[in-house]
């Protein structure tokens, strides 16, 4: 999980202060979600931990298609922020699915 903080906390850093939106912020609550679709993180409704590949899958679909259609948009930071979430997001969903299916 020290790698979740890591990337929460570059994040908050590129905002400025945490109350701002913008595409950081933004791309950081899909992959809170998808963290907390991948068993993560706690459910902030429930305060439960629970898995939903499904779900999971989806949010990391939805960051890998804004990934495509602001490629050339976004600024260095925020393009490797992004790059970073999904290589992170993409690799727990694999370790995950490998683990249910045996």
């Amino acid at each position: 999980m020290a790698e979740n903080e890591r990337l929460t906390a570059e994040a908050n850093q590129e905002a400025g202060h945490q109350n701002s939106v913008n595409f950081s912020s933004f791309i950081l609550s899909l992959a809170t979600s998808a963290l907390v679709h991948l068993g993560q993180e706690a459910d902030p409704s429930s305060g439960k931990i629970s898995i939903d590949l499904s779900n999971a899958r989806q949010s990391i679909d939805l960051l890998t298609l804004l990934e495509e259609k602001t490629r050339g948009n976004l600024t260095q930071e925020e393009e490797s922020l992004v790059q970073r979430l999904l290589y992170t997001l993409r690799m727990k969903c694999i370790s995950i699915e490998q683990d249910h299916q045996e």
